[in-house]
């Protein structure tokens, strides 16, 4: 069975393990009923998810021009400690940035490839840490914006990476951190104006189980401008990769904006 669209990043669906969901605009793959079997994936064309023109995608899943115009690929997203939306100031569209600033946002510990900081809406919990492998995570702050949340992330980059090694994530790493021993020893890194809201005794670490039959020892990178057809088993689904057999991954959310056909 064939099946076309545009790619954007697989929905999940928290469980034990996690489900996973490739949705096209007339369809969806239940993409745990897809292991242990061949699928075909070959590229078809360009979409950006911001304009819906053919247009080479940039980055992101945008074009070039709605890359560097949109306001939902902003700095401010990929560097939370530039949020400026809490003080009336707009990046490119102050309606939107408020909208997406000026909500509850958490700072977490996370276990991918090693112990990482990172930084979410709290609606996103625990899809975010879904989307990046992490087999546990722990929330140190929930502050009531971005910015909070932004300083927050900077001050304990120094103490720890904001990286996920995807290499290593996908060869899932067998080395054991203690994240509620972490938590306890960070309090004092905190910026004074987001030390009121630490998780001082609420220690809910996440664990997360994925969908995978086997890791591989090593993986290589499917890029579908270089190898504009595939074919392989699928074997496992971490973050938003697709594992195959033969040590292949394929980075669905590194692809947005593809127009594939998937044969199953």
């Amino acid at each position: 069975m064939t099946y076309q669209g545009v790619l954007t990043k697989m929905q999940t669906e928290i469980g034990n393990p996690i489900q996973y969901y490739l949705v096209f605009e007339d369809s969806f793959l239940s993409m745990n009923q897809l292991l242990d079997k061949e699928i075909e994936i070959n590229f078809a064309g360009f979409q950006c998810l911001n304009c819906c023109k053919k247009k080479k995608i940039f980055r992101q899943g945008f074009c070039y021009d709605c890359f560097y115009s949109s306001p939902a690929v902003g700095d401010w997203i990929m560097r939370p400690e530039l949020s400026t939306a809490h003080l009336g100031i707009a990046d490119r569209d102050l309606e939107y940035e408020q909208k997406v600033q000026l909500q509850p946002h958490v700072v977490y510990l996370a276990v991918a490839s090693e112990i990482k900081v990172g930084v979410t809406r709290k609606t996103q919990v625990p899809t975010r840490w879904i989307d990046q492998g992490a087999s546990q995570a722990i929330a140190v702050v929930e502050v009531p914006n971005r910015y909070l949340a932004g300083i927050t992330e900077v001050a304990l980059k120094s103490h720890y990476t904001d990286k996920t090694n995807w290499r290593k994530m996908l060869q899932n790493p067998t080395a054991v951190f203690d994240l509620i021993a972490e938590k306890v020893k960070i309090e004092e890194l905190i910026p004074a104006e987001a030390r009121e809201y630490f998780y001082a005794q609420k220690n809910d670490l996440f664990e997360l189980n994925y969908p995978v039959l086997n890791y591989p020892a090593k993986v290589a990178s499917l890029n579908l401008d270089k190898t504009p057809s595939f074919q392989g088993k699928l074997i496992g689904i971490k973050g938003q990769y697709l594992i195959f057999e033969d040590g292949t991954v394929f980075n669905i959310r590194g692809s947005e904006g593809y127009v594939v056909t998937i044969d199953v």
